[in-house]
């Protein structure tokens, strides 16, 4: 039997309460840092000794020093250094043994290798300068460590390692940033937001994978220049869109992203729903419902690792838990008594989530997916106000196909009710299905179901060739199939015989 977990020292903060214990959450991330880089595998410790016998500069930064702050292994292991790629090649290879390097980029400085399973990317000092129409730089080879980690995003991203020597290098510093649970960065950010935009999206993502705020200053900055994301790519802002998706703080990261301005140019569905109220009147607006449905269906994913169905974190059930109520704005309708309905906004939310997810270049997949689920997320409701019968539940779940695990989570978090006795109800109605679902799925196997005759079987007993009337055989009997259950192979003979003698008399 375990016990209550602990909290990490380095948890995110209260914003109220910031300063409160500092120091001594700044001594735990030294000690852990420290920590941490004495435990690298020898394999970096070597690499570091060999660029310093060739009288070179190695340092581990970014994203792995911070995870190491935050008590995290990395699988990523990105270092810098003052050497020109020739000269990197040159120590890589002799590293690697068996002279196995690969090229990154090397216009840009950037060569990768291997040794016993440890991955290496390494890239030469560098600066960089912006044309104001574009987020892609003009780099140049730079001189110092402390002048590469000023082109970093933010502060907590802007500190290395020195190699061997295991040197915590902070110009900005960044471990204070991290012991308050801060994002801030490294220059002015008016200037770091205008060089490359796409800084704006990733600061709303930190907020979601690790629980941080933006430090006031650098939110102003977001909300000035927020416009400025029209000029990345769809491509880019999708990647970051799916991580802070992903991340343990997905509510967080989307009202930034809606408070800042973002959404406005990258997701405008979202603030859109702020407009509306929903029909039951028991929140704000549809927009505090939908995040609220979101967190709902986070907690009822599956624990990470179990094997369980909608492992967490599952991008398309948290997609559908924000899409799910996007076609509310445009099927408002205000009805005599004061009554606000939405009729079929689920089948306008499922055609404007194709066409938002097709913008945001996702792929047609995960797109048709998510798309289905807002299609699907009201059709239990009317299970709720009488049972279905066992033909119903079949079409359910025929119609849920693959997604099923996902409609039942969809649809128990879009129980948001304050109404206590009403949402038990709902939840013993679906307690109900999922119970009935079951009961049938182990008599028929619904997932696979069939007609009782095959194409090749219709075909030799009406004694015809392959068509449309082959087709229209099938529908019939999988109609009856679903109806009745499993016919058997004599009746549904019968059936079929039955069915072809009335199209026929139709057709003469």
């Amino acid at each position: 039997m375990t016990g209550p977990s602990v909290p990490d020292p380095l948890d995110p903060v209260d914003p109220a309460d910031e300063t409160a214990g500092t120091t001594e959450r700044l001594a735990v991330a030294r000690t852990r840092s420290a920590s941490m880089f004495r435990a690298l595998p020898e394999e970096i410790h070597d690499l570091g000794r060999r660029f310093e016998a060739a009288g070179f500069e190695l340092a581990l930064v970014g994203g792995p020093v911070r995870d190491a702050v935050l008590g995290r292994s990395s699988a990523d292991l990105d270092f810098t250094t003052s050497a020109r790629p020739e000269e990197t090649e040159t120590i890589l290879r002799q590293w690697t043994h068996d002279g196995a390097i690969w090229d990154m980029g090397r216009e840009f400085g950037t060569l990768g290798g291997v040794r016993d399973g440890v991955r290496v990317e390494i890239t030469t000092y560098r600066t960089e300068s912006y044309d104001p129409t574009s987020r892609k730089p003009q780099v140049a080879y730079g001189d110092t460590l402390e002048g590469d980690l000023s082109r970093r995003d933010f502060t907590v991203n802007a500190m290395a390692v020195r190699i061997p020597s295991l040197e915590l290098v902070d110009p900005f510093d960044g471990l204070s940033d991290l012991a308050r649970t801060v994002l801030r960065t490294p220059v002015t950010p008016e200037q770091s937001f205008d060089d490359d935009p796409l800084r704006m999206m990733r600061a709303v993502r930190f907020v979601s994978q690790l629980g941080f705020r933006i430090e006031d200053a650098t939110a102003d900055a977001i909300e000035a220049l927020a416009q400025r994301i029209t000029i990345v790519s769809s491509e880019r802002v999708r990647e970051e869109l799916v991580k802070l998706m992903l991340g343990a703080h997905p509510r967080g990261g989307l009202e930034l992203l809606v408070e800042l301005g973002l959404a406005a140019h990258v997701l405008p569905e979202l603030p859109a729903l702020s407009l509306e109220i929903d029909e039951h009147h028991h929140h704000k607006d549809v927009y505090q419902h939908t995040l609220t449905v979101l967190d709902q269906a986070v907690d009822l994913e599956s624990a990470a690792g179990s094997g369980g169905p909608c492992e967490g974190p599952d991008l398309v059930l948290r997609l559908a838990a924000l899409f799910h109520d996007i076609g509310k704005p445009a099927t408002r309708r205000f009805e005599p008594g004061g009554v606000v309905t939405f009729r079929f906004h689920e089948t306008v939310g499922a055609k404007l989530t194709k066409k938002r997810m097709k913008a945001l270049t996702f792929d047609k997949d995960t797109t048709r997916k998510v798309a289905r689920l807002v299609e699907l997320h009201l059709r239990f409701h009317g299970y709720a106000d009488e049972p279905w019968t066992d033909s119903a539940v079949r079409r359910y779940v025929t119609d849920a196909g693959d997604l099923l695990q996902h409609l039942h989570r969809l649809t128990r978090a879009d129980v948001t009710t304050r109404n206590r006795r009403k949402s038990r109800q709902l939840a013993r109605a679906y307690d109900e299905l999922e119970a009935r679902i079951d009961e049938l799925a182990a008599q028929e196997e619904i997932d696979r179901i069939r007609p009782d005759l095959d194409g090749n079987r219709i075909m030799e007993i009406l004694r015809i060739p392959p068509g449309r009337a082959v087709g229209e055989a099938y529908t019939h009997l999988l109609e009856l199939r679903m109806e009745h259950g499993p016919l058997g192979e004599e009746r549904a003979i019968e059936e079929l015989l039955t069915w072809w003698e009335a199209r026929e008399r139709e057709n003469r």
